[in-house]
């Protein structure tokens, strides 16, 4: 049987990036579907995108774009995009590229993670059940004409009126749960739970409701989603 399971926003949190991963005890028909946010704020967003095209290689894996993604792709159009990727974050995930002199630009992130963040990454996937988003979604439109600004940015908490005009459950990140804790709406579960914080990073089996978390400490934890 397929788990169709949701990853919360890893923001270069690699080492608990991996012990979750190695804790839920990933099988040859899981698909994972990560929910955005791979880069900033944490201390190895090179080491994640490396570990995320891994990935790719050996499992049915779904990358949704996050706000960060979106504003490293910026960074490479202009010096104002980048000094505001460098300000929300980008410049911890410039010194995950440093060398040995301690110094990284734009130069040295490999191609490869270009392209993951810009063509591997999609906007939205949806399941019979389910429509995965990083942010929000507007509850009156369409997958098709949702706007960039809910699906990349609009926080859950100020936006969330009413499910999505299909029925199905959002899964999404974006608003930190500080509490360490998934949170619950009505046809909504957001697991973006603080992992570069004093959190936890989340994954979501989004059909028994089963929950794996991990921590940049090592440690992990299980639970039913409430």
């Amino acid at each position: 049987m397929t788990r169709v399971l949701a990853i919360g926003d890893i923001h270069g949190c690699r080492t608990a990036l991996d012990t979750l991963l190695g804790f839920v005890q990933l099988r040859p028909t899981d698909q994972l579907v990560f929910l955005g946010d791979y880069v900033d704020r944490g201390p190895d967003s090179k080491g994640t995108l490396d570990r995320l095209i891994e990935l790719r290689r050996s499992y049915d894996v779904v990358c949704l774009r996050g706000n960060h993604e979106v504003m490293m792709l910026g960074a490479r159009e202009g010096r104002d995009n980048y000094r505001f990727w460098v300000t929300c974050g980008g410049a911890a995930a410039l010194e995950s590229y440093a060398g040995a002199d301690g110094v990284a630009t734009l130069d040295e992130i490999p191609e490869s993670h270009w392209n993951l963040v810009g063509r591997g990454c999609v906007d939205w996937y949806e399941t019979d059940t389910h429509i995965f988003v990083h942010a929000n979604l507007h509850p009156d439109r369409p997958l098709r004409e949702q706007p960039a600004e809910w699906l990349q940015w609009q926080p859950l908490a100020r936006a969330w009126h009413k499910p999505h005009q299909s029925g199905k459950t959002m899964i999404c990140g974006h608003t930190e749960q500080r509490s360490g804790l998934p949170l619950r709406l009505l046809r909504a579960v957001c697991v973006d739970t603080w992992a570069y914080g004093d959190g936890w990073l989340t994954c979501l089996d989004v059909d028994t409701g089963e929950c794996w978390q991990a921590n940049e400490l090592g440690q992990t934890r299980y639970g039913l989603l409430e």
